[in-house]
This record gives structure tokens, C-alpha cells and sequence, in this order.
């Protein structure tokens, strides 16, 4: 007959694998991994630096080119700021010897979609190039431009559905906003990090919404 050690022995695997399988279950039916930018400021913050902004009206798009502001740059060997953003915001991915993504999960946060093909997804500039144009890099040297499209400090690019990113176009929170809303007041907070950070301006639709959406949040 097994002694009482021997069967507390047993219990304690039982339990332990029990743990185990449970543990591997509710990772098999957890959600894919969902795109991570760096954190954006908190709401109480965003909305303190709005409180201090003297909206002005949009500059013109005369003499834009996204050629302008060059893009993708080479993050590190073969690997751009596109690809890095890829993996960064993916799940499972796997890249060529190129670092072209050739399969992974990626969870687009702006409609709540789920992708399998990189050919799915782009990458959004959360402040669009045209956008920062018009709110004041019109004067900036090409290099800061540069600095501006290829943003990884910042919560400025994130991999996203791409017709949807391709519906948002230009366009700023007056008009457009994530389909998703529960994304919404990371949204606001992710866009004014950004046009703090970078000395853009705002034009009055555009901090109304913003104001809006983060009173909410």
C-alpha cells in the first residue's frame, strides 16, 4: 500500500497537471495580439495640453509631396520602419531573410479586425503626412520630415485594417475617427502626443472633437 507521502506525491502532480492543461487551454483560446505603439499620454494630460492650445485654421496642402517626407527608413540591417512596426504590432511573426513579414496575426485596433496576410494591413501615420503639412512641417528641413514619418518613440505609427486606413485618408479628428470606439480615447490621446511633441498645430474642429472624445474617457 502506497504511504501517505507517496500518494500526497500524487495528488500534488494530478493538481499540477491539471494546472498545466488549463493554463495551455486558455492560451490556445486567447485573442491575438493586439498592435502596440508606445503608450500614449494619459487623458488627464492630453486634455491639460489642449486647454492650453489657441486653435488656428488649417494651412494649405500647396507645394505638399509625401516624397517630402521620406519614409521606411532603414531601422536596423535589412529591416525598415515598416517592418519593424509589422512585427512590433503582430503575433507569431515570421519574417524573410529580406524581414518582408511572410506570415503572423495582426490585430487591427481602429476596426477590431483580425489579419493573416501583411497585405492586409498598413501602417498608419496616426498624424497624417498631409495633416502635419498643413499644421506647420511645410517649414520643416526634409531631415525632420524624415524624423516625423519614421516616428517609433512616439505612438505616431500602428499596423491597422488598410481600407480603413486608406477611408481616413488626411484627415484629422473633426472628421474622422476610429469605427471602433472603444479605441477612440486611446486614439485622441495617441494624436495629441504626437502634434505636442512635434509643435504642430490645431485647427478648431479638430480640438473640439479631440476635447469631446477625451472628456469621455
Amino acid at each position: 500500500m502506497p504511504s501517505i507521502y507517496a500518494r500526497r506525491a500524487g495528488r500534488i502532480g494530478v493538481l499540477a497537471s491539471a494546472v498545466a492543461l488549463a493554463a495551455l487551454t486558455s492560451l490556445a483560446g486567447a485573442p491575438a495580439a493586439q498592435a502596440s505603439p508606445p503608450a500614449p499620454i494619459s487623458a488627464a494630460a492630453a486634455r491639460s495640453y489642449l486647454a492650453t492650445v489657441t486653435p488656428v485654421a488649417e494651412g494649405s496642402l500647396s507645394g505638399y509631396s509625401r516624397a517630402l517626407f521620406p519614409h521606411w527608413s532603414t531601422v536596423s540591417g535589412t529591416c525598415d520602419t515598416r517592418e519593424t512596426v509589422l512585427k512590433r504590432d503582430g503575433s507569431g511573426v515570421v519574417v524573410s531573410s529580406s524581414c518582408s513579414a511572410v506570415s503572423g496575426s495582426w490585430y487591427s485596433e481602429y476596426d477590431g479586425a483580425t489579419w493573416t496576410a501583411a497585405s492586409d494591413v498598413d501602417i498608419d501615420h496616426v498624424v497624417p503626412l498631409a495633416e502635419a503639412w498643413r499644421s506647420g512641417a511645410a517649414s520643416w528641413t526634409t531631415a525632420k520630415r524624415r524624423q516625423f514619418a519614421n516616428d517609433l518613440t512616439r505612438p505616431q505609427l500602428i499596423a491597422v485594417t488598410d481600407n480603413v486606413n486608406q477611408s481616413k485618408g488626411d484627415q484629422d479628428p473633426g472628421t474622422w475617427l476610429p469605427p471602433r470606439t472603444a479605441y477612440r480615447c486611446t486614439y485622441a490621446r495617441m494624436w495629441v502626443e504626437v502634434k505636442q511633441y512635434w509643435g504642430l498645430s490645431m485647427n478648431p474642429a479638430e480640438k473640439t472633437a479631440l476635447v469631446d472624445v477625451l472628456n469621455g474617457c
